[in-house]
């Protein structure tokens, strides 16, 4: 799975290179933002000086592309290649949030057609 990272730095990571990424989950909202991020090819760390909010997860992935985009506003894209299942933690929260949404909308198109809590009819005797 590939995972796209938009961060407001200059953050030039080689085409190819492991990376370590570390990211704070808000409980509320779902969504997450990057604290660090370790080349682990060249040992160049980059750090958010900004304290961690929320639950913190890790993962590792390849970097597949990078754009830096030089001008007033500093800006990068990262193109990365998960490694393992450690990026499904980061959304996980999001996805629990749209889960329970779907599972209330289910409840009440079951309702709707008559649930399953009804007892069947029973069966007419059939003559041969």
């Amino acid at each position: 799975m590939d995972r796209r990272l938009v961060l407001n730095a200059h953050l030039a990571v080689a085409r190819g290179h492991r990376v370590d990424v570390m990211e704070a989950v808000d409980e509320e909202s779902g969504r997450a933002s990057v604290l660090q991020i370790v080349d682990l090819d060249s040992g160049v760390r980059y750090v958010r000086d900004e304290t961690a909010r929320g639950d913190v997860v890790r993962w590792s992935g390849r970097v597949l592309d990078c754009t830096v985009t030089i001008g007033t506003g500093a800006r990068t894209v990262l193109t990365i290649d998960v490694e393992g299942d450690g990026a499904g933690a980061t959304n996980a929260r999001t996805a629990l949030l749209g889960a329970d949404a779907a599972v209330e909308a289910a409840k009440a198109e079951a309702d709707r057609w008559g649930g399953s809590g009804g007892v069947p009819e029973p069966e007419t005797d059939r003559f041969w």
